[in-house]
């Protein structure tokens, strides 16, 4: 960890200077207490860098938590071994992409009973008619998207195999956020505030625009968490058919890395604010993704108070989309996922394992912040275009 200045806490070992300078800026906001933690994945963002954590106190920034509210990971430790698997893991593979839709822009076509459920109670919480933000918004719930998120099988060091999944809240989520993100810099400018990154408006406590905020923020989070409960469930019930016999589910985590919610950290009271981060309490479960093709970990949260008891979501980006795309081929994206079954095609390309920080440096560095308790070695992944 390295103090970078009484506002900026790093534990990122691997990070570029517009990156830090980005987050400096973000450390410098007068209602940040006490600090801003840099998570080891860093990479920037807009407004806010991807992979921080960020205490305020009586305001928020809308892009502090990001466009995806509520994206997050869920996983499932299931009875089965390696050694179970009789069947090519490519016949699962397309299973499990025909059980759910893949790629943005597609729609749930599988509205089954359990998804119906999910949304009656999300309706149920609802403050508001969201259907007037997005019209379709329950045919969203049970979808993965595009991009970094992902479907695997996976196997531990004991060769058990675990069902993982990373998505977030969908088109819904992001229409939340990007409405808020303009209600935020429209206010900014009413209020003759000039800011030094204009993205990092903000949203002063005891406002409806605050109140408001807060009010789609916990929505979205719910949604985000139910459509991955939702994808497990079918992912679960195509493995089973698959194996021949029922999923026995030995352990089941779910966790968001892009949220808000009220902790006490330092004698406060603050909104915290963990974009592309997790929750890392004591004793606390997490999950820790890489990049389609090199491992993912199960950790424990050891609480520590500098990172407000936080850890990294993944290996963060060192090549933006389009750069990888230019940068890398498809016979390197065949040879980085050698002896896994997916679907080769050129649109991965910028989700290539290069593209990415190195995932054992990120554990390193994660080592005040998480214990490890399994390392997760994919199989199978799954990714929308």
């Amino acid at each position: 960890m390295q103090k970078v200045s009484d506002k900026l806490f790093s534990w990122a070992s691997i990070i570029d200077d517009i990156t830090m300078e980005q987050a400096i800026i973000t450390s410098k906001m007068p209602f940040i207490y006490p600090h801003l933690a840099l998570m080891p994945d860093a990479h920037l963002g807009k407004g806010a860098t991807v992979g921080s954590v960020i205490p305020t106190i009586e305001a928020i920034m809308p892009s502090a938590v990001g466009v995806d509210i509520g994206c997050g990971m869920i996983a499932v430790k299931t009875q089965f071994k390696k050694s179970d698997i009789t069947k090519n893991l490519q016949d699962i593979r397309k299973e499990i992409e025909r059980s759910i839709p893949l790629s943005a822009g597609s729609y749930n076509n599988k509205y089954t009973e359990t998804s119906k459920k999910r949304v009656d109670k999300l309706k149920e919480q609802a403050k508001k008619d969201y259907s007037k933000i997005v019209n379709n918004w329950e045919m969203h719930l049970g979808t993965l998207g595009s991009g970094n998120h992902f479907i695997e099988i996976c196997v531990d060091e004991e060769n058990v195999i675990w069902l993982f999944l990373h998505s977030g809240s969908r088109g819904i989520g992001n229409k939340i956020a990007q409405f808020h993100i303009d209600t935020a810099k429209k206010l900014n400018k009413r209020w003759h505030i000039t800011l030094e990154n204009p993205d990092l408006a903000y949203l002063i406590e005891g406002t409806l625009e605050f109140d408001d905020y807060i009010s789609d923020l916990n929505w979205a989070q719910d949604f985000a968490l139910a459509s991955r409960e939702e994808m497990i469930d079918r992912v679960i019930n195509q493995f089973g058919r698959f194996m021949g016999g029922a999923v026995e589910e030995v352990e089941r985590i779910n966790c968001h890395h892009n949220f808000t919610q009220r902790e006490n950290h330092f004698g406060r009271n603050v909104w915290l604010s963990r974009k592309g981060a997790i929750e890392a309490r004591e004793g606390q479960a997490g999950l820790i993704p890489s990049s389609m093709g090199t491992p993912s970990y199960v950790v424990s949260g050891k609480g520590n108070k500098l990172s407000f008891s936080s850890s990294p979501h993944g290996s963060g980006r060192i090549y933006s989309r389009s750069r990888a795309k230019k940068t890398f081929n498809i016979e390197q994206l065949r040879e980085a996922m050698r002896g896994i079954e997916y679907r080769e095609t050129e649109a991965f390309l910028d989700e290539i394992p290069q593209a990415y920080k190195d995932i054992d440096t990120i554990m390193k560095d994660s080592s005040d912040l998480v214990e490890i308790k399994h390392k997760l070695v994919q199989i199978v992944n799954i990714k929308g275009e």
